[in-house]
């Protein structure tokens, strides 16, 4: 299938991390009441130390209320804020694409921070206004990886439907999904993750951009599944993250690096999640030389958003002229591995 357009959406307010650390700790009354001595100055360490973010950005107005709302709250939350925030990023992309909504045939949504039914490929259909014949699909518990499994079933489509188009959208409220707690794995997650999406347009035909986007790979580990997952907790979503993710997924990524063609490891630049600072490092003493400057410079801007972070990567890296393939490669909860390659094509005339 063929790139036809990439863009992102971000929540308008932005939030330094001194920012965050002024308002969870002294807003939130959650934390002053759950938070130990020590825990407030392990969170005090990430925000205010070198955790390779500057800002974030959160959909939760006000952001100390999302430690505080409960459940059902926040889920409300997420069926109000994830449809909007997924709606702008795909009409950016069909703006850049040239193309109405109506030209879809097909929309994929990926998430794992909120739940609805029907999902939030409804909800962002309607907004958009495709095609009430158009296929709708909604992928939910891939995680911070999610954003290639929803390129290959976008693949999939077209592979059955040549002549069609098909919209991928990631998005996540990871503000609705937050939670408080003395265990370390949480509070990092609190620190790290912010709100995001990312929108691709994708033809069966070789037209637009020219990138063409083949060889999906995948790898599971579910003996590893314990160290990054959600869990439920009082009814709210709680995320499981175990010191050695970084480790993890290091070794994960290689696993598919090692069945990639030694010719083609040779020609290409690999653009990667960027999970966080540790992640990123981890991730480079593996593959020296190979992972894009941008993965950093994404974490730096916007922190971790979840399944959308790897499409701003790549929208980073195809604003400038680039003829290499590139290596896409997503992680997550599964513990999960997923890659595709993007290479430059001749476009149609």
């Amino acid at each position: 299938m063929f790139l036809q357009a990439i863009a992102t959406a971000l929540p308008p307010h932005a939030y330094t991390q001194r920012d965050c650390w002024e308002i969870f700790l002294k807003d939130s009354r959650r934390a002053r009441e759950v938070l130990t001595p020590d825990s407030i100055a392990f969170v005090e360490r990430i925000l205010l130390g070198d955790s390779g973010i500057g800002s974030r950005h959160f959909a939760l107005e006000p952001l100390a209320s999302a430690l505080d709302l409960d459940s059902e709250q926040l889920n409300r939350k997420f069926e109000e804020l994830a449809p909007q925030l997924g709606y702008q990023a795909l009409k950016r992309a069909l703006d850049k694409a040239a193309v109405t909504a109506e030209t879809l045939d097909a929309l994929i949504v990926c998430t794992c921070t909120g739940y609805l039914c029907p999902g939030l490929s409804s909800y962002i259909a309607e907004l958009a206004g495709l095609r009430s014949t158009a296929y709708l699909l909604d992928l939910a518990g891939q995680g911070c990886g999610a954003a290639l499994p929803a390129l290959r079933a976008g693949a999939a489509y077209l592979a059955g439907h040549p002549e069609g188009w098909v919209a991928c959208v990631a998005v996540e409220i990871c503000s609705a999904a937050f939670y408080v707690d003395n265990d370390r794995g949480v509070l990092v997650s609190l620190c790290i993750f912010g709100d995001g999406a990312a929108a691709t347009i994708w033809s069966g035909r070789r037209k637009g951009l020219g990138w063409e986007a083949h060889d999906f790979d995948s790898e599971h580990l579910p003996k590893e599944r314990q160290k990054l997952r959600f869990e439920n907790r009082q009814g709210k979503l709680r995320n499981l993250l175990d010191r050695t993710v970084p480790h993890l997924a290091a070794e994960a990524v290689s696993k598919l690096w090692e069945r990639v063609p030694g010719k083609k490891r040779d020609i290409c630049r690999i653009v990667a999640h960027p999970g966080g600072k540790e992640v990123i490092a981890a991730l480079e003493a593996k593959l020296p030389g190979k992972i894009v400057p941008e993965s950093r410079q994404v974490l730096w801007r916007c922190g971790n958003m979840s399944s959308p972070s790897v499409l701003f990567v790549l929208e980073s890296v195809l604003e400038r002229p680039a003829s290499e393939a590139l290596w896409i490669v997503s992680f997550g909860a599964g513990f999960s591995v997923h890659a595709a390659w993007l290479s430059q094509t001749e476009a149609a005339s």
